[in-house]
């Protein structure tokens, strides 16, 4: 039993959930990156890239002007490409099965933003709305872009990820 072991108290800080950003400096409470304005983009599709070594698949997005790949595994392609292609598997795959849960719920997703940026990685956050109650649920940007083109809401991306991706 857990109670039986030292420490039983548990674990301390139960209040506060862990970081998800892997920062060595944390920044302070109260203070956050500031990566610029949102920008709405546009789903262009997913791709493959061969290179001598391996095949990379990203999804790509653009404001029109500037255009942002984000590398993606070979499920996370599948998750966004079908509905892209108003293609429907035999059995609900796992972003289907969540997007039937939430409109059980009453719920749908509003917006995508991805919004930091750190190692090369991407950092998204999905927004659901349930009534008059807005939640805001940390994503991989590949889930969040699943998720969005099934229920069809808009993705946005900060100024600044966008205009470093547009350099690379």
């Amino acid at each position: 039993m857990p109670e039986d072991h030292e420490g039983s108290e548990g674990p301390e800080n139960l209040d506060q959930p862990p970081s998800f950003f892997p920062y060595s400096n944390p920044i302070p409470d109260g203070e956050s990156r500031d990566l610029g304005e949102l920008v709405e983009v546009h789903i262009q599709g997913v791709f493959a890239a061969d290179s001598e070594q391996s095949k990379s698949l990203f999804v790509l997005v653009s404001d029109g002007d500037r255009k942002l790949p984000i590398v993606i595994g070979p499920f996370e392609a599948q998750a966004i490409s079908l509905p892209l292609e108003n293609s429907q598997p035999d059995r609900p795959m796992t972003h289907d099965l969540i997007r039937n849960l939430l409109e059980r719920l009453d719920a749908t997703v509003e917006r995508v933003v991805i919004d930091d940026l750190w190692n090369g990685i991407y950092y998204a956050k999905l927004y659901v709305k349930r009534g008059k109650e807005e939640y805001e649920i940390d994503a991989r940007p590949s889930d969040a872009i699943a998720l969005a083109v099934r229920f069809d809401a808009p993705v946005f991306v900060a100024d600044g990820i966008l205009e470093a991706g547009s350099e690379e």
